[in-house]
């Protein structure tokens, strides 16, 4: 007796309402989970592989989902007459899932017209480069040297030595992709891979430019002015369009990409587009209040300390931050905390001044030797009420 088969929806754990994407993204996970490159030897996995590949080819396809939302399994047997029996082991997955099957068999999504000579984007270039926190916090403009590729003149990008042209590559008959068959348990699985003898171009160079050496470009160092805007980040990326590898088949070129490098700085630390710092004050004006000197990224600001003021405590000055990178007229504030400094090195009457000061408000300087003094009182006084009550 043949094996009933498990509904599609729950092979593949989607609901009858799932759209193409979800159903899509549950085979992609089934796939990679049980595939059998991932599972060798693994006869379960292989037989789950087989049951999610069969239920995601019937609810990708529409019309077949359709018959088999109405009908079920029989829609595939023949007996309903909804149409033919479906054979599953006849399919071609290169073209049915190349998206998915790409990384597991080598092979990429074939285009409707099996050609890859079409224009490429050129590559991008990646580089770096170094300023200060206080050019990151305003901006600057930097000199960046780069090596760039540019059309070579002797032949003018051909890549042929003057006088030839590039010939169509016989091998993929200039479409820039080879198409090879490999035997899987599913049957005959066609892949397409880039032709390698033209790589993807669809053409062949037979002889070759002495300046260029076949490549179409000559590498030349340029230097360029990096526009480094107010408020950005440790880390954060500059793009420059259009100066990248150049394309390939008359493609656009890629793009420059600088990564921005911040130094530290010596005062400031920087948090999204706030600012923060440490600011010494005196016993005297945490005490009394008065007025202290904070540096900020726009220069020195006075800031009014209030009386009694305690170490550790925390004010803002607002909009004394990071500029937006949205619009540098936004910025973030500046939290400075206030740490009270204590002395290393007083004169003798600015220590006498100190102990009559401590005298007043609170005898500190004397607190262990009167808990002491206590101590001793009270011991004496239990001493004596002991001797009494024996006598």
């Amino acid at each position: 007796m043949a094996e009933q088969k498990r509904d599609y929806y729950e092979v593949l754990g989607v609901d009858k309402s799932a759209d193409e994407a979800a159903i899509k993204k549950a085979y992609r996970n089934l796939a990679k989970k049980y595939h059998p490159d991932a599972n060798p030897g693994d006869a379960t996995a292989e037989k789950k592989f087989k049951e999610a590949s069969e239920a995601y080819a019937v609810l990708s396809d529409p019309e077949k989902k359709r018959q088999y939302d109405q009908f079920g399994h029989s829609a595939f047997d023949g007996s309903t007459g909804a149409g033919g029996a479906y054979d599953f082991s006849g399919m071609d997955f290169s073209e049915m899932f190349g998206d998915i099957f790409g990384d597991f068999f080598g092979g990429g999504r074939r285009s409707s017209s099996g050609a890859n000579a079409g224009p490429m984007k050129g590559k991008d270039i990646y580089t770096s480069i170094r300023i200060t926190f206080e050019e990151a916090i305003f901006g600057c403009e930097k000199e960046l040297d780069l090596v760039i590729k540019e059309s070579c003149k002797t032949c003018n990008g051909s890549g042929a030595k003057p006088g030839t042209s590039p010939e169509t590559c016989s091998k993929c008959g200039g479409k820039g992709q080879v198409v090879f068959s490999q035997q899987s348990f599913f049957g005959t699985v066609r892949n397409v891979q880039t032709c390698p003898d033209c790589q993807g171009t669809g053409k062949i160079i037979k002889d070759k430019c002495s300046d260029c050496r076949g490549t179409g470009y000559v590498s030349m160092k340029k230097r360029y002015a990096v526009d480094i805007p107010p408020g950005i980040d440790n880390g954060q990326r500059k793009r420059m369009p259009g100066l990248g590898e150049p394309g390939m088949n008359g493609g656009g070129r890629g793009d420059v990409l600088v990564e921005v490098i911040v130094g530290r700085h010596p005062i400031f630390q920087r948090q999204d587009y706030n600012i923060f710092s440490t600011v010494p004050i005196s016993f005297a004006v945490a005490a009394l209040g008065g007025e202290v000197v904070i540096d900020t990224v726009d220069g020195k600001v006075i800031y009014d300390v209030k009386a009694g003021t305690q170490t550790d405590t925390k004010v803002r000055l607002k909009g004394k931050g990071v500029p937006t990178l949205r619009n540098k007229d936004v910025r973030g504030d500046h939290y400075v905390t206030l740490v009270i400094q204590t002395p290393d090195k007083l004169s003798h009457e600015a220590k006498e001044l100190l102990r009559k000061f401590d005298e007043v408000s609170g005898d500190s300087l004397n607190a262990a030797k009167n808990v002491t003094k206590d101590d001793d009182d009270k011991s004496d006084g239990k001493e004596k009420k002991k001797k009494g009550f024996w006598k």
